[in-house]
């Protein structure tokens, strides 16, 4: 079974984060480790809450445009 298009192009997008947080000294498995544990944080929020878009409670104030 293949991969879908986007897979690569994510794969190559975290090659690139971990490549530049080791190029700046960071270790490659302490990147590897904190990339795991922030997606175990999205995923833990997505299950708390799987769509903050929906989510009436939040108000989001447009600013005043007050140009004359």
């Amino acid at each position: 079974m293949s991969q879908p298009d986007w897979a690569d192009g994510l794969r190559l997008k975290l090659e690139e984060l971990v490549d530049g947080y080791v190029v700046k000294g960071a270790r490659q498995e302490d990147v590897f480790d904190a990339i795991v544990e922030e997606v175990g944080r999205l995923r833990a929020a997505l299950e708390l809450d799987p769509d903050p878009a929906e989510d009436s409670s939040v108000m989001i104030e447009e600013w005043a445009n007050n140009r004359s």
